[in-house]
């Protein structure tokens, strides 16, 4: 390995002083920060009802005159969908990032690798429906299963996302397998 340049040499003044870690900047302050529009995504995804752009900001940790410009962006894109004029209001539209998933499954995986996401999740799906002797999740009473069951409520609570998440992936792959537009199966295998 080459030595640096002497300019980027520390002096013995330098190598005698040790550095003042409390002059640093915090880690956290260094991973974020600087990615506004991220920051802005980020609030945007965790979007669960329609926000002002003031809300977006406070979520975002920026200002308000961001929000608006990087909203109006995320309009134009299809990331969001705006809900009233007056004040303006924004929520993510959930099928635009739906797509981008099955996008970005078909350009990871190939269609080997996909069927046998599907079938695992497929497996999940069947193995909640078994254990809570309905079909959906929406259709579990939580607490009347929890007492009959014999389990916490916290419990059950907590199991239903998870099946709800299941259901979510079971039909993200199925979109991801479908045959494209000119009704071919574009049948990607591994080589």
């Amino acid at each position: 390995m080459e030595d640096p340049h002497p300019e980027l040499r520390a002096d013995a003044d330098e190598c005698r002083d040790a550095p003042d870690f409390d002059d640093l900047v915090p880690p956290e302050e260094v991973v974020s920060g600087d990615r506004t529009r991220d920051d802005f995504f980020d609030a945007v995804l965790g979007l669960d009802n329609p926000a002002t752009a003031s809300e977006v900001a406070d979520r975002a940790g920026h200002g308000v005159d961001a929000a608006r410009e990087y909203l109006e962006w995320f309009e134009r894109m299809g990331i969001v969908i705006r809900v009233t004029d007056s004040p303006a209001t924004y929520e993510r539209n959930q099928a635009y990032l739906n797509w981008r998933r099955v996008q970005q499954l078909r350009n990871r995986y190939v269609d080997d690798e996909l069927l046998a996401f599907l079938d695992d999740a497929a497996e999940r799906d069947e193995s909640f429906a078994e254990t809570f002797g309905v079909s959906s999740p929406d259709a579990v009473a939580i607490t009347t299963y929890a007492v009959d069951a014999g389990r916490s409520v916290e419990a059950v609570w907590q199991d239903l996302p998870a099946w709800k998440t299941t259901r979510r992936r079971v039909d993200l792959l199925e979109r991801a397998l479908q045959t494209d537009s000119d009704g071919t199966a574009d049948r990607r295998t591994v080589a």
